[in-house]
């Protein structure tokens, strides 16, 4: 068994720092800020031959009652219930303080394997920067500066050494079958709410505030059988209004899972309409060339005439995606989810598709029997195969002559035609041309 290390501590005192040193990576955003980290944050990391799961959490209130730090706690508390081994870190340079002794306090109460780590100790004799948190008697403090890296291995070690090494499979292989999901969309649209819907449990926090999420949230899980890797991402608002630096590292993070996807959800709020910031988040998935299904939330709260708007302005303004299927659900109600993951489903499916290279030479001749290229000067352009140059998204290569020449209407006309011959439903076709080279044409040959 794989054993999982949860980090704990109050607000600002370097969990997701040493999330990052755990993981050897950056996936945690990281700025002096209390209360950055808000759901629980999923990490893989090695020391020697043992492998280990690490899991940042948003700080701890113990006293919170309401609002979004209550939502914050809950899901700490829930980490700690399946962790095998829990770091509580305090501030080596603010000292013990009154919140320490309140999560330690807690903590002894789970039953866990309790490690308190005393952070940011730089510069610093361990033994005086460890002598006052004695007093929370959870055994020897460690001493470490996460954003050094001092200290971090050894605290990786002393974690895993009650459990045995496990040989992992490779990641490649098993990444390939495990589709990854990324939810995007405005802020407040209810991402949150659908990936709990997706989950069935309350996996992530949900606020009826703006922003709650602020960093890409990786949670492996499995429906009917089938393994997914979904993305909880913070929510895009247009450029001009961004002006907090922790909300312009969460939209690179958004932009960074939108690549990493196989296939976007771009939920949208049917209360709201369709407005433009939708179409730009559209525009962005389609020039990353990932697969997309459109889910239209919060549908139950609108009446006859609403949705009959709500689906006229869709088609207006997302008029270039007609690629991508369009559901309408309840991420609160859990209606509809079933059908969206369905399409996800397929749209991954058509995303990875492998397509011969005969059935698409033939499919490239039934489209130009049925429409033949306009002319371009006084020669007609000639196609005279295709193959397929990759996947996610798929690209198909057509070779021949004078393809210089082809409009762009004939290659959204081509790209049409090659969807529905493979019935290619969720993602979008790249087709690009290979211009066959004259070897008797002596100007050519000396460029």
């Amino acid at each position: 068994m794989i054993p999982t290390l949860v980090i704990v501590g109050r607000p600002n005192v370097g969990k997701s720092t040493l999330f990052n040193r755990l993981t050897r990576s950056r996936d945690a955003i990281v700025a002096d800020i209390p209360g950055l980290t808000r759901d629980r944050h999923y990490g893989r990391g090695r020391v020697g031959h043992k492998s280990y799961i690490v899991v940042d959490t948003g700080g701890l209130e113990p006293v919170a009652l309401d609002g979004v730090m209550q939502a914050m706690a809950q899901q700490t508390l829930l980490a700690i219930d399946e962790a095998d081994a829990v770091a509580l870190v305090v501030d080596g340079r603010q000292g013990l303080t009154a919140q320490d002794r309140a999560i330690a306090q807690q903590l002894r109460k789970t039953g866990r394997r309790i490690w308190l780590v005393v952070n940011k100790a730089e510069g610093m004799q361990p033994a005086t920067v460890n002598a006052e948190f004695h007093e929370l008697a959870l055994g020897d403090p460690l001493a470490i500066s996460a954003a050094h890296g001092d200290g971090v291995s050894d605290l990786a070690e002393l974690m895993t050494a009650d459990f045995a090494e496990r040989v992992e499979p490779a990641e490649d292989a098993a990444d390939e079958s495990r589709p990854r999901i990324a939810i995007v969309g405005r802020p407040n649209v209810g991402k949150s709410t659908l990936v709990n819907a997706l989950l069935g449990e309350e996996r992530v926090v949900v606020f009826d505030q703006p922003g709650t999420t602020r960093d890409s949230i990786y949670i492996d899980f499995e429906r009917a059988g089938r393994p997914y890797t979904l993305i909880d991402t913070a929510g895009m608002r247009r450029r001009g209004n961004i002006t907090d630096v922790i909300e312009k590292f969460s939209v690179i993070k958004t932009l960074q899972a939108i690549e990493d996807a196989n296939v976007v959800i771009l939920v949208l709020d049917a209360r709201d309409m369709i407005v433009d910031q939708d179409a730009h988040i559209a525009g962005y998935i389609v020039e990353a060339g990932r697969a997309m299904v459109v889910a239209v939330n919060k549908w139950d709260g609108l009446n006859g005439m609403q949705r009959e708007a709500a689906k006229g302005t869709l088609e207006r303004k997302l008029n270039f995606i007609e690629f991508a299927p369009v559901h309408y659900i309840s991420a609160l109600a859990g209606t509809g989810i079933k059908a969206l993951l369905d399409a996800v489903a397929g749209a991954y499916l058509a995303a990875m598709v492998k397509l011969p290279t005969p059935k698409l030479t033939r499919a490239l001749e039934a489209a130009i029997a049925r429409q033949a290229p306009p002319r371009g000067g006084a020669f007609r352009p000639k196609m005279r195969y295709a193959h397929q140059g990759g996947s996610n998204p798929p690209r198909i290569i057509i070779h021949g002559t004078g393809l210089s020449r082809v409009s762009d209407s004939y290659k959204r006309y081509l790209e049409r035609f090659f969807r529905e011959a493979f019935q290619l439903k969720g993602t979008p076709l790249k087709i690009e041309f290979r211009q066959a080279v004259n070897p008797y044409d002596k100007r050519r040959a000396r460029r």
